[in-house]
């Protein structure tokens, strides 16, 4: 796909932020072919060093963030700094970000009085604007509580809400564009993270399960809930997740493993009905103990011979060594992967957008390198202003 054919082809933002969410949110905009410009402070924002850091000292974390962006260094701390940025956000139209002040001269009514049609999305941690970071929120919403197999919670490394309000703010910013487009009327759209969370427990039916049935899930260690799931080790060493939330993959775990009699046998010893998800997880345990050895018995080769083509549902466990090492999936293989030069860190295999076809993966910039560039085609500032700049501290000295 050519830059000119990308679905957000002309599309324009700013984006002033940190951490994860918001930075997820342009990348998957600018992956898409819009063009985001994230403006930091000299010498970077917050999260500017945060690890995982190559040999040089370049965060492999804010590289991976900031995938396809423009970026811009100014002296946020100066009010002529912060005019550069208010100006850059006015020309664009579109601002992204998740610092917390609403006054000033980040907020909406300033900058929308500089562009009527200024449209802004803005991420909060709660909805009435306290703190929050993901590791809070996700405290807060039963699921460390329910993984794991005691009543210690656990908490897993995936900053899931911080992923899904990037995406959540990717899609927000597109439907205020499209308002836009049909209205002239821009606005302000804010996202809580805590929502993020809350209403995705909402949606998955936990919360209406303590109020209709008064059921709190509880830890299940990895059973799948509700269905048949479970991990099983192998002769080896290593460890498969196999689960059946269809009647056809049941039966097909019992043809791939020889075990169909056997499996079949559990329904009317325990006076469940094994054509049911709620049956089978009701017998999870008798019918692991009948799985195991099959498992126990061969090595994860040997697993993926006979479940290759049989429809098993499965997958192995996998570090992320092994995901670079072994899986075809995370190579060059898929389309959706390539080798990037990442200033700082050298060759990278980086994603483009999932949704293919996509714009080829583009390296994250090295910080403040489009400043002038940006001031140019941006602010038709000239070389001299810029230089002026320059000298009185508002710009990097190397951009």
């Amino acid at each position: 796909m050519s830059p000119e054919d990308a679905p957000l082809a002309g599309l324009r933002l700013v984006e002033v932020s940190a951490f994860v969410a918001a930075p997820i949110g342009g990348m998957t905009l600018a992956q898409l072919g819009a063009e985001v410009i994230r403006i930091d402070p000299i010498g970077g924002n917050i999260d500017i060093g945060r690890w995982p850091l190559a040999p040089s000292g370049t965060s492999l974390y804010w590289a991976g963030l900031n995938k396809g962006k423009r970026s811009v260094c100014l002296a946020l701390d100066k009010p002529e700094g912060r005019e550069i940025a208010a100006a850059l956000i006015a020309e664009a139209g579109i601002l992204l970000t998740n610092l917390p002040s609403a006054e000033g001269w980040m907020s909406y009514a300033a900058l929308s009085a500089r562009r009527p049609d200024l449209i802004m999305l803005r991420l909060t941690g709660t909805h009435d604007g306290g703190n929050a970071i993901d590791y809070t929120v996700n405290a807060a919403v039963g699921f460390p509580v329910a993984t794991g197999e005691d009543e210690r919670p656990v908490n897993h490394v995936l900053p899931a809400w911080d992923v899904a309000a990037g995406l959540y703010l990717a899609t927000g910013l597109l439907a205020a564009e499209r308002r836009r487009t049909r209205t002239g009327r821009g606005g302000e759209v804010t996202l809580a993270l805590s929502d993020v969370a809350y209403a995705t427990v909402a949606t998955l039916g936990y919360l209406a399960d303590v109020q209709v049935n008064g059921h709190v899930r509880p830890p299940l260690g990895n059973h799948l809930y509700g269905a048949f799931g479970r991990d099983f080790s192998c002769k080896d060493g290593r460890r498969v997740m196999l689960a059946a939330i269809s009647n056809r993959q049941w039966r097909a775990i019992g043809k791939a493993t020889g075990l169909a009699e056997k499996l079949e046998m559990i329904g009317p010893l325990m006076g469940v009905d094994m054509s049911d998800e709620g049956g089978r997880y009701a017998a999870r345990d008798a019918i692991c103990a009948v799985l195991a050895p099959w498992f126990a018995a061969r090595s994860l080769p040997e697993v993926r011979a006979a479940f290759e083509a049989s429809g098993v549902l499965w997958g192995p466990y996998q570090d992320f060594g092994q995901m670079v090492r072994e899986d075809p999936r995370c190579s060059a293989a898929n389309p959706m992967f390539a080798e990037i030069e990442q200033p700082g860190a050298g060759r990278l295999l980086a994603p483009a957008s999932p949704l293919q076809p996509a714009l080829p993966p583009r390296p994250a910039p090295r910080l403040g390198a489009d400043t002038d560039a940006v001031l140019r085609e941006r602010l038709g500032l000239p070389h001299d202003t810029i230089a002026a700049y320059r000298a009185a501290g508002l710009l990097p000295r190397d951009s």
